[in-house]
């Protein structure tokens, strides 16, 4: 028995199985949300993964599809695996879509180059070109296929299935995988091409062309990245699906936000889908009471951590604090914030401002500065309120300039967002966060 796991889910493409392998729940979903075609055949005849040198990535929209089925022979017959991200019938599909799958494909180094069809292959060129790291060429013939390679160093060859024939396409498609860059005064050329890239990159999300431009009357505000890297982009609610994590960190790629904020359960997806990414994995240990003991919550710390989390935003033993039992609230802390630090991570302390006057307010921001922790936080927003700019104020107060201080709770506006900032937080908990930044940038 085969059994397939969240983890076995490629990004893009098809996914060979035994038959009758068993896919988790997750894995389903996974695949579902990815778009995976799921091809099961006899465990002999599943071969191990080429090496992205042997592994060419083919997709093609529905104007393609039958060239790229007819050139799946010819890379077979040249000794390379062609990973192929569809089409896989003739229902109309969007160049686009295919160009982003073979050329994240390329840059993730999982093929070593990529061939994208579709009926010009002008569009798909164009779109391909727009993933920094492609060089997608549009060839014609055998000079113009030696000629990407050679001077160009191209690394997508895209085709016009209804400008050439099959044996043309065959052709082309032979010379320019048979064509190494020359290198020499080529290489500063392609440098340069590099530099261009560089200097116009923004920090846009690998999906964000999967849905295109809204129309011009109702296209977007810019966004002000420095607003988006204070959020930490949160959906910590018990009923949040797989499709809804995804869906978060896509959002927090787009917007560049600075972590996606989610429940212990969902760490190894977000892992996954930030993969590459600026953004960081933060999730909660003792969430959302507080009342566990200092052994669960750190085992829970220690437990996300491994699983690739980078910050941990724990609940303050709120009962101890209430009880004046001060070292059990800084020793709680204290072993939390140890176990983040050893491992590279950093941890916020949720004080649940709502249940404390303010002298506790005070005591427990100095406690938690005590114990090593790297942020105080108002909120979880389960409690019976959320943050208040007068909480801010006081846990800056305690905390002096060094130390974070997170406001989290009831923030939907950007007018909430930054009354919060002024009152001194550095970071801000949200799940509004995309409303918010749009609204910062009109």
């Amino acid at each position: 028995m085969h059994w397939v796991t969240s983890e076995d889910v490629p990004r893009s493409g098809e996914m060979r199985v035994p038959l009758g392998a068993i896919f988790t729940p997750s894995a389903r979903d996974l695949a579902e949300s990815r778009a995976i075609r799921i091809v099961e055949l006899p465990a002999d005849q599943i071969d191990a993964a080429a090496p992205p040198e042997k592994t060419v990535a083919l997709g093609a929209d529905h104007g393609g599809l039958r060239l790229k089925e007819t050139l799946k022979p010819l890379l077979a017959s040249l000794g390379l695996e062609a990973r192929d991200v569809g089409v896989y019938d003739e229902k109309p599909a969007d160049y686009p879509d295919i160009a982003l799958k073979v050329a994240e494909l390329v840059t993730d180094g999982v093929a070593g180059r990529g061939v994208v069809i579709d009926g010009a292959g002008i569009g798909s060129s164009i779109a391909a070109n727009k993933v920094p790291g492609i060089r997608a060429a549009l060839c014609y013939d055998q000079a113009s296929a030696r000629n990407s390679r050679e001077h160009n160093d191209s690394n997508v060859l895209t085709l016009g299935a209804r400008l050439l024939t099959t044996s043309q396409a065959e052709d082309v498609l032979r010379t320019w995988l048979a064509t190494g860059f020359a290198g020499g005064r080529h290489s500063g050329r392609v440098e340069k091409i590099a530099g261009i890239e560089r200097r116009y990159a923004r920090n846009a999300p690998r999906d964000s062309v999967i849905t295109g431009p809204a129309p011009a009357a109702v296209r977007k505000a810019p966004v002000d990245a420095a607003i988006a890297a204070m959020i930490d982009h949160t959906l910590l609610r018990p009923e949040a699906t797989r499709a809804d994590i995804v869906k978060l960190c896509r959002e927090a790629r787009q917007y560049g936000f600075a972590t996606v904020c989610i429940n212990p359960y969902w760490v190894p997806l977000a892992v996954s889908e930030l993969e590459s990414s600026v953004v960081k994995v933060c999730t909660v240990a003792g969430f959302p009471l507080g009342a566990t003991n200092t052994q669960a919550k750190v085992a829970e710390a220690a437990v996300a951590l491994r699983a690739g989390a980078r910050e941990i935003d724990m609940v303050m033993n709120v009962g101890a604090m209430r009880s004046g039992d001060l070292d059990a609230v800084k020793l709680d802390i204290q072993a939390v914030a140890q176990a983040c630090h050893d491992a590279g991570a950093i941890v916020k302390v949720i004080l649940e401002t709502a249940l404390l006057d303010d002298e506790q307010k005070i005591a427990a921001s100095g406690l938690a500065q005590a114990a090593g922790a790297d942020f105080v936080k108002t909120s979880t927003g389960f409690g019976p309120a959320g943050a208040t700019a007068h909480d801010v104020a006081l846990m800056r107060a305690a905390v002096g300039p060094r130390m974070g201080v997170k406001a989290a709770g009831g923030i939907r506006t950007i007018e909430d967002f930054r009354a919060m900032a002024a009152a001194g937080a550095n970071r801000i908990g949200a799940s509004a966060s995309v409303k918010i930044v749009e609204a910062a940038g009109q």
